[in-house]
């Protein structure tokens, strides 16, 4: 099992913790990491794109001008698309990017995320992340002293004086682990997450 340091929220090594081998120490499995990143950003888009074909623009029912004579070029719509105010060749339609990925696959994903975080040396624990009240400066003294800048913390559950204390640095992120993901594990460059968190993770990935 690989075995990390355990620090406090001042960056002092209070223990060590054993991680589990079935999540922390996978073999990393970069196809399915870009697979599950692809479907997810695929499922964030709305796909609500729309424009007007020149069947549905509205006008143009009549012939502009002649066919021959004028001198001009021959046209048979002003809504053609060619025209100010014509309608969009191949006009985009509202549309689903909706993906599936099957259950092994996202979970092989994210343990190999989470392997990949452990063996760069980028997975911090800490012991408890507990502030009395939303404080900015709290958090940014926390990071300042793992040296941390672009940050994803993990929380065991939603943690509103933490959420607060980190939505207006730049480069950090608050999930409560039952949101973690693929993609975010990967955005930032470092993971804060609590040791209860890290059971957690454990009880439904082991």
């Amino acid at each position: 099992m690989p075995t990390i340091g355990l620090f406090n929220k001042e960056a002092n090594k209070v223990g060590e913790i054993q991680l589990n081998d079935q999540i922390f120490a996978v073999e990393v499995n970069t196809d399915a990491i870009h697979q599950v990143v692809v479907a997810q950003l695929a499922n964030k888009r709305q796909g609500t794109q729309s424009a007007k074909t020149r069947a549905e623009v509205r006008g143009g029912g009549i012939k502009p001008w002649r066919q021959k004579g004028t001198g001009r070029a021959r046209q048979g719509s002003i809504r053609a698309p060619q025209w100010i105010k014509g309608g969009v060749v191949f006009a985009p339609k509202p549309r689903d990017y909706r993906m599936s990925i099957p259950k092994t696959m996202r979970r092989v994903a994210i343990t190999s995320a989470l392997t990949s975080k452990v063996l760069d040396n980028n997975m911090i624990v800490l012991e408890s992340l507990e502030l009395a009240a939303p404080k900015t400066k709290e958090m940014v003294n926390v990071l300042n002293a793992f040296e941390a800048k672009k940050t994803l913390i993990v929380t065991a559950e939603s943690n509103e004086n933490v959420y607060k204390s980190a939505r207006n640095i730049q480069g950090v992120a608050v999930l409560p682990v039952n949101n973690i993901n693929v993609y975010d594990l990967l955005k930032f460059e470092k993971l804060i997450i609590t040791k209860e968190a890290v059971n957690k993770i454990e009880e439904v990935y082991a």
